[in-house]
């Protein structure tokens, strides 16, 4: 069966983070299986940390629609270079290190982006920007969605989303 895998971006939260709640709650209504867990080291949002509770607490497969804001988007994406997915949602996405340092120190930033394989593992995508997103330059989910060729949807007025 099909789930939902809804992940925060660093320093959210599973009950507080943006639109999460009523997501889960209006999918929980449909019948459809949703997690939205507090994921460990959630400030940092390592992938070293990440990855394995993916992989060991979540069991996240190719049935599995996986839904990231910030940098939950983002380790969806690094996740599909090696794993398949159902499909992912990728919110207020991005690809560069934006110069912070904490991105820096994530992890996700120390080998080039597999475009191809992040495409070839999941059979679709979809990605959410706003154009005023305040830590997001809209040119980041514009350019991951020429790589790799996802649905697209750009806001106005929607912040970091």
């Amino acid at each position: 069966m099909k789930r939902v895998i809804l992940l925060h971006g660093n320093g959210g939260s599973k009950g507080t983070d943006n639109w999460q709640p009523y997501i889960k709650e209006e999918l929980e209504k449909l019948g459809i299986i949703c997690l939205s867990p507090d994921l460990p080291d959630n400030v940092a949002a390592r992938m070293k940390y990440w990855f394995p509770y993916f992989d060991n607490e979540l069991n996240i497969d190719d049935n599995d629609i996986v839904v990231g804001h910030s940098s939950g988007a983002l380790a969806i994406m690094k996740y599909a270079e090696t794993h398949k997915l159902g499909g992912s949602v990728l919110i207020g996405t991005y690809y560069t290190d934006l110069g912070y340092e904490n991105e820096k120190a994530s992890g996700y930033f120390d080998t080039d982006w597999n475009w191809e394989s992040i495409k070839a593992n999941q059979p679709w995508s979809v990605i959410f920007a706003s154009e005023d997103d305040p830590y997001i330059p809209i040119e980041e989910p514009r350019f991951i969605h020429d790589q790799l060729d996802s649905e697209y949807y750009e806001l106005e007025n929607e912040g970091h989303l």
